[in-house]
Order: C-alpha cells, then sequence, then structure tokens
C-alpha cells in the first residue's frame, strides 16, 4: 500500500511539473507574438507590456526548478520518471530564454521608433516570429501528448527560420547600402532576426526533449540553412 501510495504522489508531482510548462510555454508564445506586433506597430505600450510580463515567465521557471528539487529529494524517481524530471527542468531554461529574446525584442521598439523607418521590416520580422510562434505551439502540443512524430516534424521546419534570417540579413544589408541613414535602424533590425532564429533553435531543443521523454533516444542531426556567417563569402564560412 505504501509503495503504491509513494507511486501516486509521484505521479502528481510530475502532472504539475508539466502543467507549469505548459503555462510557461503559453506565457512566452504570447510574449513573442505581443513583441512582434509590437515591432511592427512601433507600440512602446505593447513593448512594455511583454518586458514587464517576463517576471511571470521567470516565476515560473523558478516554480519549476523548485518542483524539480522537491521531486528529486523526496521521491528519488528511477528511469522513465527521472526522465521526466530532466527534460522538464531543461525544456523550462529553453523557455526562459525564449522569454528572453521577446523581452529584448520589445526593449528595441522604442529605439526603432526614432529610427528611419525600414518598409516592410517589421512586418517581415513579425513573419519570422509567428514561424517561430508556432512551431512553439506545436511543440508544447507535442508535449502535452508525447506525440513523437509532431515533435519531429518541428525539429525539421527549422530550416525554415534560418532561410527566413538569411534573407533578412541579405534585405537588410541592401538597405544599408543604399542609403546610409538606414544602417541604425538596419543594425537594429538585423539583431533582432539572429534572436529570433536562436528562438528557433531553443524550440528545436525543447522538441528534441519532447522526443528524449518519449522514446529515450536522442534524435539525429537536423539539417541547418546555411549560416548567417556564409552570406555573401562563396567559399563558406572557414575560408
Amino acid at each position: 500500500m505504501t509503495k503504491r501510495h509513494t507511486l501516486s504522489v509521484l505521479d502528481q508531482d510530475l502532472e504539475r511539473s508539466r502543467e507549469l510548462i505548459l503555462a510557461m510555454g503559453g506565457r512566452v508564445e504570447e510574449a513573442i507574438a505581443m513583441a512582434a506586433r509590437a515591432l511592427d506597430g512601433r507600440d512602446a505600450e505593447l513593448a512594455m507590456k511583454v518586458v514587464d510580463g517576463d517576471r511571470a515567465i521567470d516565476a515560473l521557471e523558478d516554480e519549476i526548478n523548485q518542483q524539480v528539487v522537491r521531486v528529486l529529494a523526496l521521491r528519488q524517481p528511477q528511469a522513465d520518471d527521472l526522465r521526466a524530471v530532466i527534460a522538464v527542468m531543461k525544456m523550462a531554461g529553453d523557455l526562459e530564454r525564449l522569454g528572453d529574446y521577446a523581452k529584448n525584442m520589445a526593449r528595441r521598439v522604442p529605439v526603432l521608433a526614432e529610427s528611419a523607418r525600414i518598409e516592410g521590416a517589421g512586418a517581415a520580422i513579425r513573419r519570422q516570429s509567428r514561424q517561430v510562434g508556432q512551431r512553439l505551439q506545436d511543440m508544447l502540443d507535442a508535449f502535452a501528448r508525447s506525440d513523437v512524430a509532431l515533435a519531429e516534424d518541428v525539429i525539421s521546419r527549422d530550416v525554415e527560420v534560418d532561410h527566413m534570417t538569411n534573407a533578412l540579413f541579405r534585405e537588410f544589408i541592401t538597405h544599408m547600402m543604399e542609403d546610409p541613414r538606414n544602417i541604425t535602424a538596419c543594425l537594429h533590425y538585423t539583431f533582432i532576426a539572429k534572436n529570433v532564429e536562436r528562438m528557433g533553435d531553443l524550440v528545436t531543443g525543447a522538441s528534441e526533449q519532447v522526443v528524449f521523454l518519449a522514446t529515450g533516444q536522442r534524435p539525429g542531426e537536423r539539417v541547418k540553412g546555411t549560416s548567417t556567417a556564409e552570406l555573401g563569402n562563396p567559399m563558406g564560412a572557414g575560408f
């Protein structure tokens, strides 16, 4: 009876961790969408909501980490349960960093609002962010349902974000070459585009944790788009 009771309590603790991950992921998804919308609309008030909202994301990560420590200390999980605890902890770290990137995007909004307007740049970043946000939503669905096929699909779609980033880099370089007055704004947009690409990498990392959690195996090496370091260099980044 005691053993069955202990297992039941452990299951409850693991379920609580999963609920916290889904809640945290939902907040991060919203932050990414709001930050991109604020950037596109030069909406400093909306951007500040993203910055302020990051505290709630950080608080959820702290709660998840405390839950993980509690489970490890009191339940001493083994095998699949231990794998679940480790996966949750790593996913929480990925989600926290995603929230930080959304916050950093929002912090650039007031500066860009005072800079030269780059036609179509805000909308392009918003499309790139929407792609990452959709992958994040699918990753969370895969996590909730232990759907390996969906998680692997999310991983495979990372190359689409890489391609979008490269296209944006070329576009911003063109704007800077055409008019030096565009340099400040385009540099900010370039940093944002690179950060959105990194968001995509974090979603990929979290999806790999979903696969690991469900199968106990790490996914194979994924396809990556051309690195931005190689743009304009026919010999590649190592030349």
